[in-house]
């Protein structure tokens, strides 16, 4: 685990600690050759973050390319970024999770990627 993510992870507190870790867990499962940052003050996996908040962990997915009903699937607005609020551990549908990340993965660029 990234030091920085090891950090972030050390001063979340229940519940979001362990939603965390499990969402963390279902991406490098689903994708293992992820690249684990530290930036923007959240952990990055390339086109996701995992961000902890008072009532929640969001997870927030790269919408470049993706088609206007695959956005629907996320929430928020941002024109290059939408997420998903994760409120309790139960709340966490692995099958649904994974099948998100793949689909970003196999659709969607985020800036990094247009630059290079």
């Amino acid at each position: 685990m990234n030091i920085k993510v090891k950090q972030y992870l050390d001063c979340l507190s229940s519940p979001q600690k362990e939603i965390f870790i499990k969402i963390r867990q279902i991406l490098l499962k689903t994708l293992p050759e992820t690249k684990e940052e530290f930036k923007n003050g959240a952990p990055w996996y390339g086109k996701y973050y995992i961000a902890g908040f008072k009532n929640s962990v969001n997870i927030g997915f790269s919408v470049t390319g993706l088609d206007k009903d695959e956005i629907k699937l996320f929430d928020g607005n941002g024109k290059y970024m939408r997420h998903i609020k994760i409120h309790a551990l139960d709340d966490i549908d692995e099958t649904k999770l994974m099948q998100l990340f793949i689909l970003v993965s196999d659709k969607a660029s985020c800036s990094e990627d247009d630059k290079v």
